[in-house]
């Protein structure tokens, strides 16, 4: 049977037989996607359309005001007798023309015998990839503005193995990074449950590290900057969602190698994007480690 002669008929027999059956007997149709809806309806669409759209799943628009920092909210709205817009000039000084890029280190393999925090120190192999992470900084060179490490041990020692290769940086700790229960996970898992007043306690905290480390860069700022910040799997998946605007609650289905790097970037416009992910591919893979 040929889709051109006869599409109703292909159709039908692709309701009544499946995809794959129909498929098996046609001539491949390029650019055309069939979807079976929970009323058991065929519809068909371009490859190209939203499938927001097709599934009928709600489409969430992206908001440009999501770090409160979109300068047209920053200054008070005037008009004309015309009513068009006339602070164009004050909108002007509140929009940054500059670049961040973010790049979020995880800590090295840690002791996970210990404890306290501080006999949660790094091994053997974890100072091994760190020392690696920072020859892998200091190889791509950029021109790094700033070097911010959790006040835990394992992050703390991290940050100290890194410097030693950006030596003209200086050094700085906050506590809002320290590793915690960022937001319930969705769907739970059975092996990692906190109690609920630790996501209350840490997701607090984890959102205000956020509030203040991911954002669009002041009008201040003229040139392009550089950041590393070294901290934790949970703070670092949580920053991810959250600067993409994807369910924050998902952040437990991403996974992160030791001493990989993440590299964000936030544009003048408020636009984010994920340069790359856990990125250990300059470690020999009986270096790359999880847990």
């Amino acid at each position: 049977m040929s889709w051109k002669r006869n599409p109703y008929r292909f159709l039908q027999q692709v309701r009544k037989y499946g995809v794959g059956v129909v498929a098996a007997s046609t001539v491949a149709v390029v650019g055309i996607c069939i979807y079976v809806n929970k009323k058991n309806d065929f519809k068909v669409f371009a490859s190209w359309t939203n499938l927001s759209e097709q599934l009928e799943y709600p489409k969430i628009k992206w908001d440009n005001n999501w770090d409160r920092r979109d300068p047209k909210l920053l200054v008070k709205p005037m008009k004309d007798e015309n009513n068009n817009d006339v602070n164009d000039e004050d909108v002007k000084k509140q929009t940054p023309t500059a670049t961040r890029h973010i790049i979020l280190i995880r800590h090295g393999q840690y002791n996970l015998n210990g404890e306290t925090d501080e006999e949660k120190y790094l091994t053997d192999l974890g100072r091994k990839q760190a020392d690696l992470t920072g020859g892998r900084l200091k190889e791509l060179d950029f021109p790094y503005t700033r070097l911010v490490s959790s006040t835990m041990t394992r992050a703390i020692e991290t940050c100290d193995l890194i410097h030693k290769f950006l030596p003209d940086l200086t050094v700085e700790r906050n506590d809002l990074l320290r590793e915690g229960a960022p937001i319930p996970p969705e769907p739970p898992v059975g092996h990692w449950r906190p109690e609920v007043y630790q996501f209350h306690r840490d997701g607090q905290r984890i959102e205000a590290a956020f509030r203040q480390f991911i954002h669009r860069a002041t009008p201040e700022q003229k040139t392009d900057s550089y950041e590393i910040i070294v901290c934790h799997a949970n703070v670092i998946r949580y920053f991810v969602c959250r600067a993409l605007q994807f369910p924050p609650d998902g952040w437990l289905r991403l996974s992160l190698a030791h001493a990989s790097l993440t590299w964000i970037t936030v544009r003048p416009s408020g636009r984010v994007s994920l340069r790359c992910y856990g990125d250990s591919g300059f470690m020999e893979p009986n270096k790359v480690t999880y847990s």
